[in-house]
């Protein structure tokens, strides 16, 4: 298929990676829709200001855009993983069962709902052909320390024929912000974020007090030896 006749739907936050990929995708020929998931009310990430950026953009850039409430199945998917994790004395990881459910879950429904070929996102991280595996594999980016192909493997691998990740070949995030200054784009210097959207704070105790029946208490750490080497506020 000819780049010129494709359709792309393109997950964005409204940061520079998702609005650059909007850029890029656009410029290579693609028929770009930007979309924003409504995932979690909060100070920081799901907010008023999120969703008017991303259209802001979409606008500059002449593509459409559109909001789709996930709150719900966020919850179900995300935030109850989450505490269900912790009430099993697990570690969670929020955003491989974000990646694994909405944005190549839900999206990727949602795109084929809109027609669309593929699926992007402002991820750094690459899809390949391989000869070995005779199929489209998910690798590394050349991004080195902001590399996120490891929160990425949970993508089905039939749903990588219809992945695109603009931002696979650049190395330096302060490259992208040039190209959106380039472009005269509004959110060039926004700041990442790089907390776990439902809990900006970092305060994972008083989310779980709030949030579930989990009372967390101090615990010891202790090596192989027996050894207490210090305390934790994470024991249920």
């Amino acid at each position: 298929m000819e780049k010129s006749k494709a359709k792309v739907l393109l997950g964005m936050s409204g940061g520079v990676d998702s609005s650059v990929s909007a850029l890029l995708l656009k410029e290579a020929g693609y028929e770009v829709i930007g979309c924003t998931l409504e995932l979690f009310n909060c100070g920081k990430c799901c907010n008023i200001e999120t969703y008017m950026d991303a259209k802001a953009v979409c606008k500059q850039l002449g593509i459409m855009h559109f909001t789709f409430d996930l709150k719900e199945e966020f919850k179900k998917y995300v935030i109850d993983d989450f505490i269900e994790c912790y009430k099993n004395s697990k570690t969670p990881n929020p955003c491989i069962e974000c990646n694994k459910y909405m944005k190549f879950g839900i999206m990727q429904k949602k795109a084929k709902e809109l027609g669309c070929d593929y699926i992007a996102t402002g991820h750094y991280a690459k899809v390949e052909y391989s000869q070995k595996y005779r199929r489209n594999v998910l690798k590394a980016s050349n991004a080195g320390k902001k590399d996120q192909s490891y929160v990425l493997w949970s993508i089905p691998k039939d749903a990588l024929d219809m992945v695109i990740f603009p931002l696979g070949d650049f190395k330096d995030k302060e490259k992208i912000r040039n190209v959106a200054r380039q472009n005269n784009l509004k959110v060039a210097n926004k700041p990442d974020s790089e907390d776990i959207c439902f809990v900006p704070s970092g305060d994972y105790k008083k989310f779980l007090e709030e949030n579930s029946d989990i009372r967390p208490k101090v615990g010891n750490i202790v090596n192989r030896k027996k050894l207490v080497l210090g305390k934790h506020q994470r024991t249920i």
